[in-house]
């Protein structure tokens, strides 16, 4: 009887460890996990208005956390989206396409970029999603010449407001002129 026992132990001691262990490497995959950008698929719907993504031209966004990925529509909808307090407070790495490695109809997957230091042209004739077109690039360069030929103006991550945003929107429906300054200086290029 005292085998029996110990033989129950043993199996009770294996299993618990042989779970205990599993739950350490689940850890260090979590731990490992990178934050890298996705593709975008046919199906996927934007986090902020539910629109299937693909049928829009124009740079998209996503933010990449462990919990996983959220996708937009547009640029505007993911730095809208970002701008809100809660989700400040995310880990969670946000991109958006570099529209000058991709076509506007039809951005490449695989030209996402950092969004925090990516050049955003604002203003511009182009039309993308619901809401303003904000293009965006790596290079400042690229985003001044997209600037001169379609209009607008060009402005860092760190310039983009929820204010600058709907006065964006407001451009692109009519409202004010392209090249009329949004508001305070704070918005102007660098």
């Amino acid at each position: 009887m005292n085998n029996l026992y110990r033989s129950g132990a043993k199996a009770l001691f294996a299993t618990v460890l042989a779970f205990g262990l599993a739950g350490c490497g689940d850890d260090k995959e979590a731990v490992q996990q990178t934050l890298e950008p996705v593709a975008f698929h046919a199906s996927d719907e934007c986090h902020v208005c539910g629109m299937v993504i693909a049928s829009f031209p124009g740079p998209k966004g996503q933010a990449v956390a462990k919990e996983g990925v959220k996708k937009f529509c547009s640029t505007a909808e993911l730095l809208g989206w970002w701008l809100q307090p809660e989700n400040r407070l995310l880990d969670a790495k946000l991109y958006v396409h570099d529209m000058g490695r991709s076509v506007w109809e039809h951005p490449d997957d695989e030209h996402l970029i950092d969004a925090t230091t990516a050049y955003y042209v604002v203003g511009t004739s182009l039309k993308g999603a619901m809401g303003a077109s904000l293009a965006s690039f790596s290079s400042e360069q690229q985003a001044q010449d997209l600037a001169a030929k379609h209009g607008g103006r060009v402005l860092r991550f760190t310039d983009i407001d929820q204010v600058l945003l709907q006065e964006a929107a407001s451009m692109q429906h009519g409202g004010m002129s392209a090249h009329q300054p949004a508001h305070d200086s704070a918005h102007t290029a660098h």
